[in-house]
Formats: C-alpha cells, structure tokens, sequence
C-alpha cells in the first residue's frame, strides 16, 4: 500500500523559480508539485521547502573523533554526534572526508580510517543514521604512505569521491610562508632550527612522491568510476595537471586565475560556506564572495561548519546581484549531487528522492524547522 504524504502553504524553490503551492510525496519520491493554496496537509505557513543539501567535503567527523589532540572518541558515538550537527543543518547527504596518508608528526595511523568507515558502515546498517554518509577520500599524495592507505579502500562501494592535495610549504594553499609558520610553528612549538627540518622534509617528499601518487590515485578512481577533485589549485599549472587527471570538482582554488580556468574547463569549483558568512577565507586565500560575482562560484562546502551550509546561500541571495535564491540553492544541491553522479536527489522535481528541509527564514540565520529523507521525517 502506498504512503502518501502533502506539505502545502510553502514557497518551493526550484532550480529556476520559486512556487507558492504544494508537495505530494508519494513511497519516499516526489509524486506531483502544484502551486496555489491548499488545505491538505501540514501546511508549511509560508516557509521554504528546499532540497536537502548535499555535503561533498567536510572535516567535520575528524573534529568529533579528536576532539584534542591525543584523543580518540568512541568511534560510534563521534559518528552520531557528527550525523546528529549534520542533519539538523539540513544536510541529507553527506560525504565524511577520511585522510589518506600520515606520518609521524601527524595524521592517522595505517587501517585507522578504514576502521571509521567500517564503523560509519555499521552505523547504517543499524538504523543509528539520519542522514546517507557517504566517502570522500581526501589523499595527501606527498605522504609516503598515502597509496598503503588508499589501499584498504580499493572495494569500497561507498567511496564516491577522492580528493588529491599536496599541503607542502610554498605552493598552493601555502604559497607563502606566513599560513604554515602559524599553523606548523608556532601551534607545534617548534624551535626555527626544528621548522627548518620539518620544512624541508616536507618539500623532499612533495619532489619525491606528489606526481607518482596523484597519477596512480586517479588511475584507479577512472577505472571505478569515482569523482576525482583537486585542492587548493593555485595556478594554470595546476588546473592543466588537473585536467590530465580527469578532475571534475576544484576544491577551494587559491587565486582566481585558477579558479576562472578550472570553471572554463568544465570542473565544478567548490569553496567553503564559512568563507562567504565570514567575508573572508580563514587562511588568507581569496574570498569565495569575489568568486560569486565573478560567476565561477558552482559548489559550497560547510567545511568545519555544518549550519554554514544552509546559511551561505541566503546571504548570496541577499547580497550578490547576479544571484538568486534558486541559483544559490543550487550550489548546495543539484551542482553538487551532479558533480559526483547522484542523478536521483538535488532537485525539487517529480521521480527524484523526497530529500527535502523545511527552512523559515524571515532575516539573518535561516532556521531548520524541519528534515526529510525519502520521505521519512529524519528532524
């Protein structure tokens, strides 16, 4: 027997448009949307109905497993908790980033994060999780071992996504030296003698292992037909490197010639929805606002901030002339599940997934009145 479900009284926003009217949810798909007023239904009393958001890059689940340095969460429960921020911000879709490749002074160890995706795995497969999490491994092809821990996920359905990034100092994100002397000196404690070593170590191993790796992980990504992203694209270089390994998602490009290059060549470029709530990229690298009105701005992140993800959107909406709710929206919905292949969700459209979040939003922060996915009330 079929369930059927109608929200009625709501401002629906579609891909280009928003309708007053209504929703019938039929078997966990959209079944029909109408406009007009209606009294069936639980009647949405003028908010907004979006699709639920799809998350492609957050380190969220990485700050509930460490929450200090040194420890380790129960891994069930940090997965929880991060599901728990996750679906309340509206987010019905996500993809856990897991680091790929580690050393001594930092990381996880070898099978540490296949533990955690067998664990995320578990957690599904017990009813513990409201929203779909799905794999994002974000692989740091300058560490020695990143190919040993990319490894243990050569059958692993639930990966959709694989990010390639060099964190070496003196390119990309850390063109200069001011970002890495803050983040690895002085939060490290390091004597300059000590921060010399570690530099140049880190460089050793960029010249030794980036090319070989970044080559070798997108091989096997085109042979599993996994999205390949790059990170941190600072220059042409780099978007013509990226090109050669198939990439379609540019995450958070650090200069807007690279950023203008990967749009131009059809990749989809990310950057991060705290970046336009704060005005500004929290590690000096340019603003993801500056992008939007340039209009090579097509995907956002929440990052390290689950609610930054429903919030950004309507302060481009607000703020950015050439850009409407709808197209805002979309950055966090249909441009996203398109980039990485998930045809069935994004979009407010007959046949697809009934993902759907219940916004109310009369000024500033948008608030979460309520979450759906396939239909089923998950918040």
């Amino acid at each position: 027997m079929s369930k059927e479900t109608v929200f009625s009284n709501a401002r629906i926003v579609l891909e280009d448009d928003i309708l007053s009217g209504s929703i019938l949810i039929r078997d966990g798909k959209i079944a029909d949307i109408s406009g007009g007023n209606s009294v069936a239904g639980e009647d949405f009393e003028g908010d907004y109905v979006i699709p639920g958001l799809v998350e492609l890059h957050t380190d969220h689940l990485e700050g509930h497993y460490q929450p200090r340095p040194g420890i380790r969460w129960n891994k069930t429960a940090a997965i929880q908790a991060h599901d728990a921020q996750i679906v309340t911000s509206g987010i019905t879709t996500v993809f856990d980033c897991l680091r790929m490749g580690a050393d001594e002074d930092g990381g996880f160890e070898h099978g540490e994060m296949r533990e955690m995706a067998d664990a995320i795995q578990s957690a599904e497969t017990e009813g513990r999780l409201r929203a779909e999490h799905l794999i994002h491994l974000r692989c740091e092809v300058s560490a020695d071992n990143v190919l040993e821990h990319f490894a243990d996920f050569e059958s692993d359905r639930h990966v959709r996504l694989v990010s390639l990034m060099d964190h070496a100092p003196g390119q990309r994100q850390f063109q200069t030296m001011d970002q890495y002397i803050f983040y690895y000196q002085k939060k490290r404690g390091l004597s300059d003698e000590a921060f010399a070593r570690f530099v140049a170590k880190r460089q050793a191993e960029s010249a030794r292992n980036s090319t070989p790796h970044r080559n070798a992980i997108a091989k096997v990504c085109a042979e599993r037909g996994i999205t390949v992203a790059s990170h941190d694209d600072a220059t042409l270089s780099h978007v013509d490197e990226a090109i050669d390994n198939g990439v379609r998602l540019a995450e958070f490009p650090t200069s807007f010639d690279a950023a203008r290059a990967s749009h131009e060549h059809g990749m989809s470029v990310l950057m991060g929805a705290p970046n336009i709530v704060r005005g500004k990229s929290h590690s000096g690298n340019i603003a993801a606002r500056d992008l939007a009105e340039m209009g090579v701005l097509d995907v956002l992140s929440s990052d390290y901030v689950p609610l930054s993800l429903l919030h950004a959107p309507f302060i481009l909406a607000d703020e950015v002339e050439s850009i409407s709710l709808p197209k805002a929206i979309a950055m966090v919905t249909s441009t996203p599940a398109r980039t990485v292949s998930l045809d069935d969700r994004g979009r407010i459209a007959t046949g697809l997934r009934a993902d759907l979040v219940r916004v109310h939003r009369s000024h500033g922060v948008p608030v979460t009145r309520s979450v759906w996915r396939q239909g089923r009330r998950v918040a």
